[in-house]
């Protein structure tokens, strides 16, 4: 019977000498170390002191609007059982191996940006060079959202009440670029701007946790925080650490790596 033309036959000729190396090739290949296992990295920031008051601000345009929301300044926002919010973590290593499944930022949900009762939401944000970031305004008055960042275009999106405007950023930026309202200039905000998706920010309890990280590779975490700059000083484990420029070392263990409560002194926030 003719054989087709996409079939492969087996060249019964073949030296036997090759015919071993071909074998112990492919032996070789099918032999490689497994592929990357991945897991969590978590841990909570708590502050060590009394936690601060929340100082309140008095909105002074569109008060009809934006004067019946409750607005604080939220430079250092600290819970009830200490927990420090929006507390920056990101992987500052170039050579992480990256979750196949997360390499393309564009394939990723979009992060969205609010600007709801006068103020941004969330107050820091982190986003993946190549995502979207859809910059909304759920208020009844119009906004603007003007990204000051380094190394990508500027962007300074207009976006009236009940619209939305997307962005993408082309580079990662070193350090959170900051996210203003040029007509309500008490709106801040903070925008993580990095080359891949490992990065995370404390919730309302200080909590956090970045998934999807490669087991057993050591990497070099960055911290950061508003208020705090780079967080260089604090406890961990019970044990003083030292994170020169907010920079250390951690490596994920198979089945994921919980650091427990990083302590952070109140005079880091001065």
């Amino acid at each position: 019977m003719a054989r087709s033309k996409n079939s492969v036959g087996v060249n019964r000729n073949l030296n036997p000498a090759l015919s071993l190396f071909v074998c112990l090739f492919v032996f070789a290949l099918a032999s490689q170390a497994p592929a990357a296992e991945w897991a969590s990295l978590k841990g909570r920031f708590v502050f060590d002191g009394t936690p601060p008051v929340p100082v309140e601000i008095t909105a002074d345009k569109d008060v009809e609007v934006c004067g019946k929301h409750k607005l604080v300044n939220e430079e250092l926002v600290v819970s009830d059982d200490k927990g420090i919010a929006n507390v920056v973590l990101f992987v500052r290593s170039k050579g992480v191996t990256v979750h196949p499944d997360l390499e393309d930022g564009s394939k990723a949900d979009p992060v969205v940006l609010d600007n709801k009762d006068c103020r941004f939401q969330p107050h820091v944000g982190f986003v993946q060079t190549g995502q979207t970031l859809t910059i909304k305004n759920s208020d009844t008055v119009g906004h603007n959202s003007n990204i000051a960042t380094m190394k990508n275009s500027p962007s300074n999106s207009l976006v009236p009440s009940n619209g939305s405007s997307d962005v993408t950023f082309s580079r990662d930026e070193a350090i959170p670029a900051s996210v203003t309202c040029n007509i309500h200039p008490w709106m801040k905000a903070y925008l993580v701007i990095r080359p891949n998706p490992y990065g995370g920010v404390s919730g309302a309890d200080g909590s956090f946790e970045i998934e999807n990280l490669p087991v057993g590779e050591e990497l070099e975490f960055q911290l950061w925080h508003e208020k705090g700059g780079y967080l260089d000083e604090f406890t961990l484990g019970g044990k003083k650490a030292s994170a020169k420029r907010g920079r250390i070392d951690f490596t994920v263990e198979e089945g994921g790596t919980d650091l427990g409560d990083i302590v952070v002194d109140a005079k880091m926030f001065n």
